[in-house]
């Protein structure tokens, strides 16, 4: 299976769309190397609801030790890590 690391992008920032909505924010205007929790766009509530609708959307589950700002920071930061997770050893 061949992951689209754009097509990543735009599913979860859709999702981060949803939810600064929700909050009363609009994300339409998110880069994809903006640091997500540092825009103010989303809560803390939120951020833990992106995680949990990311690991189910692409079926698999995130150790602890991995939830870092590095792999799940940014648009881009969270589609590489994706496809470093689902690419075959």
């Amino acid at each position: 299976m061949t992951i689209d690391a754009g097509q990543v992008q735009e599913a979860i920032k859709r999702k981060i769309m949803e939810l600064a909505a929700q909050l009363g924010s609009d994300a339409s205007d998110l880069q994809i190397d903006e640091v997500i929790p540092a825009t103010g766009l989303i809560d803390s509530a939120a951020l833990l609801e992106l995680i949990v609708w990311f690991e189910q959307a692409y079926d698999f589950r995130i150790p602890a030790s991995e939830l870092t700002i590095d792999n799940l920071g940014t648009l881009q930061s969270m589609a590489g890590y994706l496809i470093r997770r689902k690419s075959p050893a």
